[in-house]
């Protein structure tokens, strides 16, 4: 099982994360076979890379955390722009379990990308923000008096507010899952990995498409896409037999950008080992990706997301 769990965790880092560089490389404690060059006849298309997925006999949701995100943005040479970010006055007009749940995933993304920009003021707000909507929705040990502290106190530490930002994050989608609220949490994956989109899309502006890596590393998440729609699907009813009205609502919403994305071409590469780098009894891999995407069809994205995100922070 260890092996389906692996093949999987690539899928997350390669697929879903994007591949920064054509060359960038992920690593596993395990040793592989030895690596082969990469041809154009080595793409994997995306049923291919379901097919995997299925054949493991499990989904391992894994899109891009919203720190996550807020890095593939700032390493693709995005500026910062606070007024792309939800506005913090916002926060009191959320009152569904859906607007609440998808906007804690938002402006935890905002919240990431503030903080990787040394917004050290910007970041306590929004970290601020963040913890009231886990506190409404019964999260509030996620987001305690202690942490608030040690940011508080560590304002000026980039790596260690990074931190904080990732644990608490990550015990939100620990509790949730926990208590058998699934959705709940594929709901704050979803926010956060639109307001990526979304400040993306918006720090492209009117740039040209071509040749742009962050036109490239948003057109990678196509694939990204095919993992929400696998995700909400799986939480379209609950243990109850029951429709999950917000699910579905969601599901429907997000038809629109599904379309923008099925103008935008990407293929991903077999995963090769890369023995001349190997250290330590450490194997790295590498993959390639291929993205074809007209000015035409990134435009249609940015209108698809934009309009998106502007309905969930209403």
């Amino acid at each position: 099982m260890q092996h389906h769990y692996f093949n999987l965790r690539l899928v997350s880092l390669i697929v879903l994360l994007g591949i920064f560089l054509l060359n960038d490389s992920c690593k596993s404690g395990k040793k592989g076979q030895e690596g082969k060059e990469v041809g154009l006849e080595d793409f994997l298309t995306e049923e291919d890379i379901f097919d995997d997925i299925d054949k493991a006999k499990k989904i391992f949701y894994s899109l891009p955390s919203p720190l996550e995100t807020a890095m593939l943005i700032k390493s693709a040479g995005a500026n910062y722009n606070e007024s792309v970010l939800n506005e913090l006055t916002n926060v009191d007009k959320y009152a569904t379990n859906k607007s609440k749940a998808l906007n804690l995933g938002i402006y935890t993304t905002d919240l990431s990308f503030a903080c990787l920009f040394d917004q050290a003021q910007t970041s306590l707000k929004y970290m601020d923000a963040t913890r009231q909507l886990a506190t409404e929705m019964g999260i509030s040990d996620a987001i305690d008096e202690e942490t608030m502290k040690r940011l508080e106190q560590n304002l000026n530490n980039r790596e260690v507010v990074m931190d904080i930002i990732s644990e608490t994050f990550l015990n939100s989608s620990s509790y949730l899952k926990e208590n058998d609220q699934q959705d709940v949490a594929a709901m704050v994956l979803v926010g956060g990995w639109i307001e990526g989109l979304y400040i993306g899309t918006q720090m492209v502006g009117n740039s040209p498409a071509q040749g742009n890596k962050l036109v490239d590393r948003l057109a990678e998440q196509k694939l990204s896409f095919s993992i929400v729609e696998r995700m909400l699907q799986d939480n379209k009813q609950n243990q109850l037999g029951e429709e999950n009205r917000d699910i579905v609502e969601l599901i429907n919403e997000l038809h629109t950008l599904k379309a923008a994305f099925e103008k935008i071409e990407v293929q991903t590469s077999a995963v090769k080992v890369d023995e001349s780098e190997t250290e330590d009894g450490v194997t790295v891999l590498r993959s390639q990706t291929k993205i074809t995407v007209t000015p035409e069809a990134f435009t249609e994205l940015q209108a698809a997301v934009n309009s998106l995100r502007n309905n969930f922070v209403q």
